[in-house]
């Protein structure tokens, strides 16, 4: 006697099998959601490099690199924290996150340009400014992330 079905088990978090259809190919090899992202990115890039123009160069400290990043990891955490309690990784929460936090956000903080930028420091013998670069940029991404989640888990109990 078998009272209960055996529960499907996915090989692969990414991969919806079960309420794809029968479509095993993980989100990254499917169209659609190549699509959001890149659309995303597209968005992330552009805001970007507005924030640098924006910003300027900031003289030898990367202000607008240590800006973006920040706005970045705040906004990643309030919105992954937000999309996460108020509903599954279905539908329109799963193309938000693709599109806003993968693609746009993916792209509009540049983890590249922050080592770049602390290289650079440090190439010019600006020791404490390129350590103290890498300490506020990690700290206060992490920091800023955090509250973001405290955010996005507020404001998804008020909408609740």
């Amino acid at each position: 006697m078998n009272p209960d079905p055996p529960v499907p088990v996915l090989l692969d978090p990414e991969v919806d099998a079960v309420t794809a259809g029968g479509d095993l190919r993980p989100l990254h090899l499917r169209p659609r959601y190549l699509y959001v992202v890149f659309v995303g990115g597209v968005l992330g890039t552009l805001a970007r490099w507005c924030a640098g123009e924006l910003l300027g160069g900031g003289g030898s400290w990367p202000w607008a690199t240590l800006l973006v990043n920040l706005v970045g990891a705040f906004c990643l955490g309030l919105l992954l924290e937000a999309l996460l309690r108020r509903a599954p990784d279905r539908g329109w929460p799963r193309l938000a996150r693709l599109h806003f936090g993968t693609g746009f956000l993916g792209s509009f903080t540049t983890m590249s340009a922050l080592a770049t930028e602390a290289v650079l420091l440090a190439d010019r013998s600006q020791w404490w400014a390129a350590g103290g670069y890498l300490a506020v940029s990690l700290l206060g991404g992490v920091a800023l992330a955090w509250c973001g989640v405290l955010l996005g888990s507020r404001l998804a109990e008020e909408s609740a």
